[in-house]
């Protein structure tokens, strides 16, 4: 077997329920080879993950756009690790260039961030 590939789409901080709904819709239409020769996912917005992911065919995937470095505690507007876990989101993208660049993250802290996520 070749190499497999992997197609994904960051939806950033965009989207409504209806535009959701569309964008979902028409990515469940398309035609993909079998998925050991390419994984399909999306990352919606953190409000939309269990939505997608109830609305998905079975051979896409969803994805978090980010998790946090711990387990969880009074970090405002973090996410988890385990949280994802909890709802059935086992995929981030971690280390993503405009974290680094309007969040200052480090080569170092995105490295804590993968260990984490493992």
């Amino acid at each position: 077997m070749g190499r497999k590939f992997f197609v994904g789409g960051n939806w950033k901080c965009n989207g409504t329920t209806e535009e959701v709904k569309k964008i979902v819709g028409t990515l469940n239409e398309d035609k993909v080879p079998e998925e050991d020769v390419v994984e399909v996912f999306v990352s919606p917005p953190y409000v939309f993950l269990p939505f997608v992911k109830s609305l998905f065919r079975s051979d896409f995937h969803v994805a978090s756009q980010n998790s946090w470095v711990r387990k969880g505690g009074a970090y405002t507007g973090e996410i988890s690790a385990e949280m994802l876990v909890n709802l059935d989101i086992p995929r981030v993208i971690l280390g993503h260039s405009e974290r680094r660049q309007l969040l200052n993250e480090t080569n170092e802290f995105v490295g804590y961030k993968v260990a984490y996520a493992l």
